[in-house]
């Protein structure tokens, strides 16, 4: 039987994940494509495009807000895609919920979707 937390999108969503919890942000860009496009459901509004808007937004995010992040659940995988129900806690002590969908191409994710309550 195959296992789904052995496929790419989950060994790519982990890898950003820990590298997001380290702060270690040429760990995290290094998880994803250099056009990566990140989105906010449901509007679809497109956050950030391509590594530099990566970079720019969670440099200062890691030095600033400290945040750890934790699966609320289990992990999804469907095909290409890895569903993360996340917690983060920020150094303020505040929190968001989100579930992140993560789309892999080309052995790095490509895209992500935001849903954040």
């Amino acid at each position: 039987m195959h296992d789904p937390a052995m496929t790419l999108p989950a060994a790519l969503a982990q890898r950003q994940l820990d590298a997001y919890n380290a702060h270690d942000l040429e760990a995290f860009v290094a998880c994803y494509a250099g056009n990566v496009e990140v989105f906010e459901l449901p509007s679809m509004t497109c956050i950030l495009r391509g590594i530099a808007a990566l970079r720019d937004r969670y440099g200062p995010y890691f030095a600033q807000q400290q945040p750890r992040a934790r699966l609320a659940s289990d992990r999804l995988v469907l095909g290409t895609m890895a569903i993360d129900p996340e917690d983060v806690v920020r150094a303020d002590g505040s929190r968001l919920q989100a579930i992140a969908l993560y789309h892999v191409d080309g052995g790095l994710i490509q895209r992500v979707w935001f849903i954040q309550g």
